[in-house]
């Protein structure tokens, strides 16, 4: 449980008991004639009461009301909950009144009939339908007001963490390594093919372009971003050369299918970097990218074996998985994992 969520517990016991004290208090009005026995008894057991049913409603609502998917059904759940609530606590109140009736045997007839109104049948019904109501009505109200609020951290968090990321990309996703590797590379590889040499230029030229435009929105096509995973591999094939084999297994269906910019050129990146370059023989980057009825499925597998330096800031991998929480929350996974010597990197992405 993080800090939030102790706060968020202690500020609603705080709320329950003061809450439900401050209410019972009203009691003394009607019993101070009875005596301090009675006042102490009824504010304690009144607030006891509330308190315990209230609770039992809140659970129920935690784990069965979806303020993200508000519909119909919710308020049925919600009518039924208040009414199980109502008969706890009305039922309680019940039992009340008459452990009230037995402190008072002693008391006058006129004060026997005050207190006839606690055991009254619609007083009670009315009284704790009312209550519950007026208490679940309350809890919704804070929390949505808590969500809001949330949502509006989160989106200034998110602005935050995008322009961050595009200085990522200049110190790190496209990072000065690769860049003077590249340049070097086609610096050579001007003396063997000029022709070739202009094209790896142009490719170049056009990631950094993307890097320094596409980190300024929220989303672009799965299409688009396969062009600089192209440009990507045709840059470090001239360091690789035969040793880097890169296929795709993409379905047309997920071209136009909306993702965060860069999320997959960084995994490929990190497939060629700490993958491949650790291995003298070479091996295979295979991104495949499908859809099923709920999620965009994108897999990025490459021979070798899942070792993560002491020295490595991950920043690519904190990077996609930040980002991935600020976009879609829970609802998105990201996991990295070894299986029969391949590094598996995958990511879920949901449709809206």
């Amino acid at each position: 449980m993080n800090l939030s969520d102790k706060k968020r517990n202690r500020i609603f016991w705080i709320l329950q008991l003061g809450g439900w004290g401050f209410l019972n208090m009203f009691s003394i009005v009607f019993l101070r004639k009875f005596g301090p026995e009675f006042v102490i008894f009824s504010v304690f057991t009144g607030t006891f009461i509330g308190i315990l049913s209230t609770t039992l409603l809140r659970y129920y609502l935690k784990r069965n009301i979806s303020l993200d998917d508000f519909r119909a059904k919710e308020f049925l759940k919600i009518g039924g909950a208040i009414l199980v609530a109502a008969i706890i606590y009305g039922g309680l109140s019940f039992v009340l009144g008459l452990a009230y009736g037995k402190m008072g045997m002693d008391l006058s007839e006129g004060q026997k009939e005050m207190l006839k109104a606690f055991d009254n049948p619609l007083i009670l019904v009315f009284n704790s339908i009312f209550m519950m109501s007026a208490w679940v009505i309350c809890y919704l109200v804070i929390k949505l007001l808590l969500r809001a609020n949330k949502n509006r951290l989160e989106r200034l968090e998110l602005n935050t963490n995008l322009k961050q990321a595009q200085l990522n990309t200049l110190k790190g996703q496209i990072n000065p390594h690769f860049m003077f590797n590249s340049l070097n590379n086609i610096r050579g590889l001007m003396l063997e093919d000029v022709e070739k040499s202009r094209e790896m230029l142009t490719k170049l030229s056009e990631m950094l372009r993307y890097s320094l435009t596409k980190n300024n929105v929220n989303a672009i096509a799965v299409e688009e971003e396969l062009e600089m995973v192209d440009n990507y591999i045709a840059l470090s094939k001239i360091q690789f050369e035969d040793r880097l084999v890169f296929t795709k297994n993409i379905g047309p269906e997920v071209l136009q299918t909306q993702i965060p910019p860069m999320i997959i050129q960084l995994l490929v990146e990190n497939a060629a970097k700490h993958g491949i370059a650790n291995l003298k023989q070479g091996g295979t980057i295979c991104l495949n990218i499908h859809k099923n009825q709920k999620n965009l499925d994108i897999k990025v597998k490459n021979t070798g074996q899942l070792k993560i330096d002491k020295d490595s800031t991950q920043l690519g991998i904190k990077n996609i998985k930040q980002r991935l929480k600020l976009l879609y929350g829970d609802t998105s996974s990201f996991s990295l994992t070894e299986v029969n010597n391949e590094v598996v990197a995958t990511i879920k992405i949901p449709l809206s």
